[in-house]
């Protein structure tokens, strides 16, 4: 079982990165936590493209966007690669929200994304970055991290009906 912490407070990192999918060219943490019809924003930081379960990750997050957007809920799922990869992933799977390239990985290191392996892992995403996921709490209009799954293993990842369980529980507070 993954790590989780569903009241963990520490500040949450504004960041904009170039966005190849739905919404706006650049995205913005800021602009998108002040949006008013949003009241939660799930991050979903990937391994690298060529893993395959985070293109299942996002697939089935698609399959499946209906229901986050009825709970007032964005999904934002940023790719530790170059503009021209995550433009690859979004003419495979045109995806209903935004893809984000994070080329410098500057936004998952940011994020405290977990790296295995030492050097060699921060040297190839493939076998050292493990995915995470968290719920942003944006009713404030200031992003609040209410959810955090760490995946220990490449496949370790929320299942979909966590996510919007903790959207749902959000709602509830």
């Amino acid at each position: 079982m993954s790590d989780t912490n569903a009241s963990r407070t520490a500040d949450v990192p504004d960041f904009e990165l170039r966005n190849v999918a739905a919404g706006p060219d650049t995205f913005s943490l800021a602009a998108a936590a002040a949006d008013s019809d949003t009241d939660a924003i799930v991050l979903l930081f990937q391994r690298d493209y060529h893993c395959g379960n985070c293109r299942k990750q996002v697939q089935a997050v698609a399959d499946r966007y209906g229901e986050f957007e009825a709970l007032c809920a964005s999904v934002v799922s940023i790719l530790p690669e170059s503009i021209e990869r995550a433009r690859s992933w979004q003419a495979s799977y045109d995806l209903p929200f935004p893809l984000l390239a994070d080329p410098n990985t500057d936004v998952s290191d940011a994020y405290d994304q977990p790296v295995r392996f030492g050097v060699l892992g921060s040297l190839h995403d493939l076998v050292g970055r493990m995915p995470v996921a968290l719920v942003l709490d944006t009713r404030s209009g200031e992003p609040r991290v209410a959810y955090t799954y760490e995946g220990r293993m490449p496949a370790d990842r929320p299942e979909i009906d966590d996510l919007l369980d903790e959207i749902r529980a959000l709602r509830d507070d």
